[in-house]
């Protein structure tokens, strides 16, 4: 009967296992679509940012090449000339029970800390979340120059965001990083992402300079704009609310991908704990059905001894 107790108190056990991650799934499910409108709405704001930024830049080479523009670009497209410095922010979660989504994080950025360093390239790190500083600590403590966790609790803000890239941003700016490169996950779906490093600062701009003759550049849907106070002007403004918007959707992203992540495994412990019950229940079934067999043959011994 030991026994019996014993396989009760687990299969109980395991029963709320069972419902702490079936509910764990459904809040990960609400986060998920939350983050999923974010995404969208950042895509359209950033794609419209950069529509109208390739554009401005498009009037500016134009006019470069017929002799008439002579303002340096902004040095948030061109450099600062440091060619030596490459700050990573990696962004991770603050809470586990998401898989493997940490630990992929970690290994695409130490693979690119170790790329920078065999190029002879100094690396500074910049951990967003918890989990990340967890991870790289261990292995390169010392070039971890500032972390932030608690971020994105109730959905990507915009003015985290930008907090977090104000420090960075600024030391672009004063040229004490030469390149500001993003670690994160591009969401894909709820079970699919792309882990990889891509550069925030300086800003790629690709431009096609090539354009109709016969319609004029400063054209858009039958409608005629021109640039007040100056298109260098413009340009570095527009780029500069562009990088803020990447940001912004970097950490909108990841927030996807560790609500995705999150929402799969717990799908998964789920299922995985409705398999155990079935099969503890099977054993305690038979363990029981044993106990019942010995109680009715002792019975019966006992009845004919007499």
């Amino acid at each position: 009967m030991a026994g019996l107790k014993e396989l009760r108190t687990r299969i109980e056990a395991v029963k709320s296992t069972k419902k702490i991650t079936s509910a764990m799934k459904m809040v990960a499910a609400a986060g998920l679509r939350r983050a999923q409108g974010l995404i969208d709405k950042s895509a359209a704001y950033k794609n419209s940012l950069l529509s109208s930024a390739r554009r401005t830049a498009l009037d500016l080479k134009l006019e470069e090449a017929a002799g008439k523009n002579t303002q340096p670009y902004s040095k948030l497209m061109t450099g600062n000339g440091n060619q030596n410095v490459y700050r990573l922010l990696v962004i991770s979660s603050d809470k586990g029970l998401c898989g493997s989504y940490n630990a992929a994080v970690a290994k695409v950025a130490k693979s690119r800390i170790k790329e920078l360093q065999d190029e002879g390239k100094t690396v500074q790190i910049f951990c967003i979340g918890k989990k990340a500083r967890e991870l790289l600590k261990r292995q390169f403590a010392d070039l971890i120059i500032g972390s932030v966790e608690g971020i994105a609790r109730k959905g990507a803000d915009f003015h985290e965001a930008l907090d977090i890239l104000t420090p960075n941003l600024e030391a672009f700016e004063k040229a004490e990083v030469g390149q500001v490169e993003i670690v994160g996950s591009i969401f894909k779906s709820a079970i699919s992402r792309v882990i990889e490093p891509r550069v925030l600062l300086p800003v790629k701009l690709e431009v096609e300079t090539e354009t109709p003759d016969a319609a004029p550049i400063n054209l858009v849907n039958n409608a005629f704009y021109d640039y007040e106070p100056d298109k260098a002007e413009m340009l570095e403004a527009l780029i500069l609310m562009l990088v803020k918007a990447e940001m912004f959707d970097a950490i909108a992203q990841a927030q996807a991908s560790e609500q995705g992540a999150r929402m799969a495994s717990m799908d998964s412990a789920t299922r995985n704990a409705s398999e155990m019950i079935s099969k503890l229940t099977l054993r305690y079934n038979g363990l029981r059905q044993t106990a019942i067999t010995t109680e009715l043959t002792e019975i019966i011994s006992g009845a004919e001894a007499i």
